[in-house]
């Protein structure tokens, strides 16, 4: 995809991070811009900011993990603006423990909103778009995590392995049909966005009794609060996803060395059948 004035771009998890990035990015481009997000008030925050500086925008409050919910998305996406031409599948949420100590909830939840997320707006929106048959592109968040493993991050990349084979595995389906939709899966590394607090937006029926740990431990927080300093930052990636759009790549790395080591890494283990080091 060359151009995308005009164009009409649904992004999940647009009130904040790498959701907002991109969606101040599709702004600029010029494009009609269908918010969404389970925070209210962040959401109606980004609107407002958004449509002072001049963009066509409509906030559609959604959680993804509903499926109802996402297919009033769609709906109102129609309503407003017609058509869809991107849709980015960014919502995300993270929780670090142990997968043992991890709750049966915990895992409803990350799941219903990384997974079922992504799942939801596949499920509803490539229709819609197949039945347009324009050109179109679906972006789907994943992580550097989703790449590899590593311990006390189990549930969360776990959730992000599966949206990387989903993302892959959609790419073939709608090659093999001559589709004009692309599909292109975004792998973040590190970036500078509040993802670690996102349980704040974990939903009264699915909190637990039991206080959980904090997502950075004490005495990782120093190296952490360092790298995180010099991560990029949302508008970065969002330039980033763009580029690679334009050039109809499929892997968008926001690390690459660090996520080609990794890679590496594990594929060498799995080839030469050796233990995960």
């Amino acid at each position: 995809m060359k151009t995308f004035k005009d164009k009409v771009a649904v992004i999940t998890g647009a009130a904040s991070g790498i959701g907002r990035g991109i969606a101040d990015h599709c702004a600029q481009e010029g494009m009609r811009v269908v918010l969404s997000d389970v925070e209210a008030e962040a959401l109606a925050r980004a609107e407002k900011e958004m449509k002072s500086a001049g963009a066509k925008v409509e906030a559609v409050l959604t959680d993804v993990s509903k499926a109802g919910d996402v297919e009033e998305l769609a709906k109102k996406t129609l309503e407003a603006f017609g058509s869809v031409d991107l849709l980015f599948n960014n919502a995300g949420v993270h929780l670090v423990g142990p997968i043992w100590e991890c709750s049966l909830k915990d895992w409803e939840w990350l799941l219903g909103v990384n997974l079922w997320g992504v799942i939801h707006g596949i499920h509803t929106f490539v229709p819609i778009m197949l039945e347009q048959g324009t050109e179109g592109y679906i972006v789907n968040t994943a992580s550097l995590g989703g790449l590899a493993s590593a311990p006390n991050v189990g549930v969360y990349r776990a959730s992000k392995h599966a949206v990387v084979t989903l993302s892959e595995t959609l790419f073939y389906e709608l090659a093999a049909m001559d589709a004009k939709i692309k599909v292109a899966i975004l792998c973040p590394g590190l970036i500078q966005t509040d993802l670690l607090t996102s349980r704040r937006n974990k939903p009264v029926e699915l909190q637990d009794k039991s206080p959980r740990k904090p997502d950075i431990p004490d005495m990782a927080k120093t190296a952490f609060w360092q790298a995180f300093e010099a991560a990029p930052k949302p508008d970065e990636v969002a330039a980033q996803v763009f580029d690679t759009l334009k050039k109809d790549e499929f892997y968008i790395l926001t690390h690459p060395e660090q996520t080609k080591t990794m890679v590496s890494k594990r594929l060498e283990d799995i080839l030469s059948g050796r233990n995960p080091t």
